[in-house]
């Protein structure tokens, strides 16, 4: 029976973590046919014996090298046979009526969409977010506000797309590797016209962080790692460069990468650690250099296709900085080695 969802799980390390995501996706009511494929990112560890034992109905594919998120994405949306893919991290499980409830929006709304579910810590229980707004530099801000249903981006942990939208968006970038790659899919679909929208009900619960580190508020304070901080500014640095509108672009990346080099300046001297600077914010121009031909390539190919206006475009984003609300609640982010 061919199936209407295929659910997609990215994997690396960790066999006893994608246990409670697939089993969330077996506790689905719903009624139509699923599939679940599992990409491994050659796992150095038992992962792979471990869901051939246990999960013996998931198709299972082996990469030999490991090649980052967008790539294990891209080749499971290749292998897939449903009309819709959910990308589902391998650390979020989903509430029971989560498919039902993203089914029904999808076919409710006339044309394709991406969308997604509040999503909710899974230690404490708390909300974390309903979808993301965006702050002029292309910062995520969570939407905690119930009422609002279309937002700028959702976090890839548990992305839901129609299998035809994501071949017309032509998936994740595989330059991009890991980070920052829903960011670029959902500004990318927004500039194309195509709605970014999370359900008001149901939700999926995250261990945010577990299955690549960082991005975690502990304590009171925001506990990242180098690895993180270095592609999550580089990415994020890419996907402003290819989807901001031409009569901004011209003043805000400047003006982004002036910003980027005088916090990384201020995080090295409060933390004393001069690999700070080194390793995640100086290489961003060298990055971007060498990148430019694709950069160039990919922001003709995105411009191209825009549809939306500009009011359109930015009536999902706020006007404050995320990071300076951040530093206002959480002071400097501590910064520790690369997983």
């Amino acid at each position: 029976m061919t199936p209407v969802v295929s659910v997609c799980i990215a994997h690396y390390l960790g066999p006893r973590l994608i246990d409670a995501c697939i089993a969330s996706v077996h506790a689905q009511d719903f009624d139509l046919p699923v599939e679940i494929l599992v990409h491994d990112d050659a796992s150095d560890d038992e992962s792979v014996a471990h869901i051939r034992q246990h999960h013996p109905e998931v198709r299972l594919i082996e990469s030999a090298q490991n090649v980052g998120f967008c790539v294990a994405n891209n080749r499971m949306a290749d292998a897939a046979r449903g009309e819709y893919l959910l990308l589902l991290n391998n650390d979020a499980e989903l509430l029971p009526d989560a498919l039902r409830t993203l089914h029904a929006e999808a076919s409710a709304i006339s044309r394709p969409a991406i969308l997604t579910l509040p999503q909710f810590d899974h230690a404490s229980g708390d909300i974390v977010d309903r979808g993301c707004l965006l702050d002029p530099f292309f910062n995520p801000v969570p939407n905690l506000d119930p009422a609002r249903r279309d937002v700028a981006m959702t976090i890839g942990a548990c992305l839901w797309i129609p299998r035809t939208l994501w071949n017309e968006l032509g998936g994740f970038p595989d330059w991009f590797g890991s980070i920052g790659e829903d960011l670029y899919l959902c500004c990318r679909a927004r500039l194309s016209g195509h709605p970014v929208r999370v359900c008001d009900t149901s939700g999926y619960r995250h261990r945010i962080g577990a299955s690549f580190g960082g991005a975690r508020v502990q304590q009171g304070r925001l506990r990242t790692t180098l690895r993180r901080r270095a592609l999550s500014e580089r990415n994020k640095t890419f996907a402003l460069t290819i989807i901001t509108p031409p009569a901004l672009l011209v003043l805000l990346l400047p003006t982004h990468l002036l910003l980027l080099l005088l916090e990384g300046t201020a995080l090295m001297l409060v933390r004393r650690q001069t690999r700070i600077f080194t390793s995640v914010y100086l290489p961003i121009l060298p990055e971007l250099w060498r990148a430019r031909r694709q950069l160039v390539d990919s922001r003709r190919h995105v411009q191209q296709r825009r549809t939306a206006t500009y009011g359109q475009f930015l009536a999902a984003f706020v006007w404050w900085p995320r990071k300076l609300e951040m530093l206002r609640r959480h002071g400097f982010p501590e910064i520790g080695a690369s997983r």
